[in-house]
């Protein structure tokens, strides 16, 4: 096992001695874990297959599942695929942000990163010590979310040390994530862009952008963006989703049954429940929404009743997460 340190960074000016100490691991081929805007990256050069192989080993990811390549300028992304005149108004609409760009594969990127795929999923992060690690490493980093595989993402430090202490070199430190929820991730390879995962950006601000967007990705592409094809973010206590129509079913059946009910959401719960953690908007819902998830599960409940927001804004991603922690796929993602 390996011994993991962490080094505390200030979020808007990390020390650069700290920060090289971390890029010369991933150079020699060692894994990172460090913040985004979004959550904590498990980070290793994505040009190195030995690299991306050690990711997936200490995530206990399948193999098949591809990953987000990470840069810290727009010009890095023609290194590693095809960026066309759509793809660079994305860019620099929402970059460095929270949003993912599916595009064709170049040379360089091994196929443990694409998962086996003819894409690559590029983002440039907006956080300044995940921007300064890439440009010190010298290459861009795979990073999925820092966690076991299945487990809610980390958007604390703390979190990635319940799930990867002991399989990492270090851990880089710098507090609470702020946007909460991994980054939309959009394939731009074909005529009409197609949302594969909601996240920080919203759709609706994409269809502003860049006109039509398909949103219910089938066939092929459905597997084509990191994060999408297994079970994700699940607590280890089972997660019941609470429509506004169902409200009048879910938490009644589940206190006749006895049950210890956690709960989440923004509204009111609909029964007295066990414990509670809620939020005064959906941007906070989001931003909170994995910590609550590791918090709730930890405090002796039997179950967690899930409220899901409307489809608005960050609401879809919301829903999204929670239906992946329910064990199912939302038709949006």
């Amino acid at each position: 096992m390996l011994k993991t340190e962490v080094f505390t960074v200030d979020p808007l000016r990390p020390e650069e001695k700290t920060i090289e100490k971390a890029s010369a691991v991933i150079r020699d081929g060692g894994l990172v874990v460090f913040p985004t805007e979004t959550v904590y990256g498990l980070g290793g050069n994505a040009l190195s297959p030995d690299a991306v192989r050690r990711i997936f080993a200490a995530k206990g990811r399948p193999a098949d599942n591809p990953m987000i390549l990470h840069v810290h300028e727009p010009g890095s992304a023609s290194l590693l695929g095809r960026v066309d005149e759509r793809s660079r108004r994305l860019m620099e609409l929402f970059w460095p942000g929270p949003l993912t760009l599916v595009i064709a594969a170049g040379r360089k990127v091994p196929a443990e990163a694409t998962g086996g795929l003819d894409t690559v999923a590029v983002r440039m992060p907006a956080h300044p010590v995940a921007l300064a690690l890439i440009r010190l490493s010298g290459v861009p980093i795979a990073a999925p979310s820092a966690n076991r595989s299945g487990r809610p993402s980390p958007t604390t430090a703390a979190a990635v040390l319940e799930d990867l202490a002991g399989r990492v070199e270090i851990v880089l430190d710098a507090g609470p994530t702020a946007v909460g929820v991994e980054s939309t991730v959009l394939d731009v390879t074909g005529d009409i862009p197609v949302l594969l995962r909601p996240g920080g950006i919203s759709l609706e601000s994409l269809r502003e952008a860049v006109g039509h967007v398909l949103s219910s990705p089938c066939g092929e592409n459905a597997g084509r963006s990191p994060g999408t094809r297994y079970r994700h973010y699940a607590p280890s206590i089972p997660v019941i989703l609470l429509e506004p129509e169902d409200r009048c079913v879910h938490g009644p059946r589940l206190s006749q049954a006895g049950l210890r009910i956690a709960y989440v959401g923004m509204s009111p719960p609909p029964v007295p429940v066990f414990e509670q953690i809620r939020f005064g908007s959906v941007t906070g819902y989001a931003g909170g929404l994995f910590s609550a998830l590791r918090e709730l599960e930890r405090s002796g409940a039997d179950v967690i009743l899930a409220e899901m927001p409307t489809e608005a804004g960050v609401g879809l991603a919301v829903r999204d997460r929670l239906r992946r922690a329910a064990g199912g796929r939302d038709r949006d993602s």
